[in-house]
């Protein structure tokens, strides 16, 4: 049976695993076609087929393209492609900025471990908050964003939750998040809606690079009213049925996806 998202277009930042993929695959599920953006090295190029195989069985256009999602090179050898396979008419339903690639530092040295530096700060902040910004004005400038197109970004407790090693990130997430406010209320004329997503403690590649993680599990497995922790496929349903709606009343927001979990954690 045919979905309201079906044959449309997503456009997916860090499609390759965790949230990305998820996304990417419950998306597919509904039939809708996936370009996805990822940047990884030649150890993962097994995992990235087995993906994307999964991926067209469920009969759509699948294409992914192992980039520098951060790079305006990218942005625009990308956009031209969505341009050709989705059209100008048709444009890009769904925009999912999926970007984990961040410094994990201090912001004082401490028991031998060095201080972020200003080049890292500089590069976590643009690669995993102002990169929403650039993406979102190179694609309205091309004419693929109309009424009803949905862009989300994933933010995360770091937004205001402290941890030794997080300060750069959570930076960035704070800075993602107001850029979410502010390119819902410019996009808000086109109908075009932009949400932050907070997902709860997720088993996923960047929460292990947290050298806390194990001690972030477990309480969140403890305290979660669910009583265990978010999956990313939970995330993708959020996404799915959200973008399925053609209405964008529902925008600038950053909406909870953990089940209850900062209720009591």
């Amino acid at each position: 049976m045919s979905t309201p998202i079906a044959k449309s277009w997503a456009l997916i930042l860090g499609a390759s695993s965790g949230l990305g993929a998820a996304v990417a695959l419950a998306l597919a599920r509904e039939g809708v076609n996936i370009l996805g953006v990822h940047f990884d090295t030649a150890a993962h190029e097994e995992q990235v087929a087995g993906l994307t195989a999964r991926l067209r069985e469920y009969g759509g256009t699948v294409e992914f393209r192992n980039l520098n999602a951060a790079s305006a090179a990218t942005r625009a050898s990308v956009i031209a492609e969505l341009t050709e396979f989705a059209g100008e008419d048709e444009g890009v339903r769904v925009v999912l900025h999926s970007l984990a690639f961040g410094t994990l530092a201090p912001f004082l040295p401490a028991d031998g471990v060095a201080a972020v530096t200003s080049r890292q700060m500089n590069m976590t902040l643009d690669v995993m908050a102002h990169s929403l910004v650039y993406w979102v004005q190179d694609l309205y400038a091309a004419g693929l964003l109309h009424k009803g197109a949905k862009v989300f970004a994933l933010t995360s407790a770091g937004d205001f939750k402290v941890s030794p090693n997080y300060g750069p990130v959570s930076a960035a997430k704070c800075a993602l998040e107001s850029h979410v406010r502010q390119l819902a209320l410019e996009l808000a004329p086109s109908g075009v809606a932009v949400n932050a997503l907070r997902a709860g403690v997720t088993l996923t590649p960047a929460l292990e690079r947290i050298p806390e993680h194990d001690e972030i599990v477990e309480r969140a497995r403890r305290t979660n009213p669910h009583g265990r922790l978010t999956t990313p496929e939970d995330v993708g349903e959020a996404i799915a049925l959200l973008a399925a709606a053609e209405s964008s009343w529902i925008t600038g927001n950053i909406i909870g996806v953990d089940g209850g979990e900062a209720l009591t954690s």
